[in-house]
């Protein structure tokens, strides 16, 4: 029987998508007050992998990731997107997104992203929302699955995970020195 573990504390980010820099700021604002300090800004990038968001949130898109200081336990990790989606809701008009989050954690090994979707890869995690690996590190890198999206596989995308990697596993050192570092409940 395979002994039951005590659970490491995570790394919670947000990649953005949007059109318009204070839509950007104003949706930062609220999740730095749900999260805390931003540690890592990342971007922005020319969002023009696909055409799925120009119909409901127009072209020219670009997309930010921000990682959050403190460290999070991963349980209830439904709430992240539930809430990320309220968001969402407020900053839209006549029915079309200004804003989209996708918010994720990683850990030592691997990327994880939140989803409404469901799909073979993902997992249900409860209230309606899924969870994937969507990208997981070995051999000194971050490596793709086939169902990584492709933005996910640049470049730039993978070095905003190498460095918030980097900070983790600092900060996973400490948190086992001293685990007052953790948040336990995110409400």
């Amino acid at each position: 029987m395979g002994e039951i573990k005590k659970i490491s504390p995570v790394k919670i980010f947000c990649g953005l998508i949007y059109k318009e820099e204070f839509i950007f700021e104003k949706t930062k604002l609220k999740l730095i007050e749900k999260w805390g300090i931003v540690d890592i800004e990342y971007g922005p990038f020319s969002f023009d992998f696909t055409d799925y968001y120009e119909e409901e949130m127009g072209s020219n898109l670009k997309r930010k990731f921000i990682s959050f200081e403190k460290l999070y336990l991963p349980e209830n990790i439904y709430e992240w997107k539930i809430f990320t989606n309220e968001i969402e809701n407020e900053f839209s008009e006549c029915n079309k997104r200004k804003i989209n989050i996708d918010p994720g954690y990683i850990d030592s090994s691997k990327v994880i992203l939140l989803s409404t979707k469901d799909y073979y890869h993902r997992i249900y995690i409860g209230k309606g929302i899924f969870a994937e690996v969507t990208l997981y590190y070995s051999k000194h890198r971050y490596n793709i699955l086939q169902w990584t999206y492709p933005d996910y596989r640049t470049e730039n995308y993978i070095n905003f995970f190498l460095r918030m990697r980097g900070k983790y596993i600092k900060q996973i050192k400490e948190f086992y020195k001293n685990e007052e570092n953790v948040v336990k409940d995110t409400n």
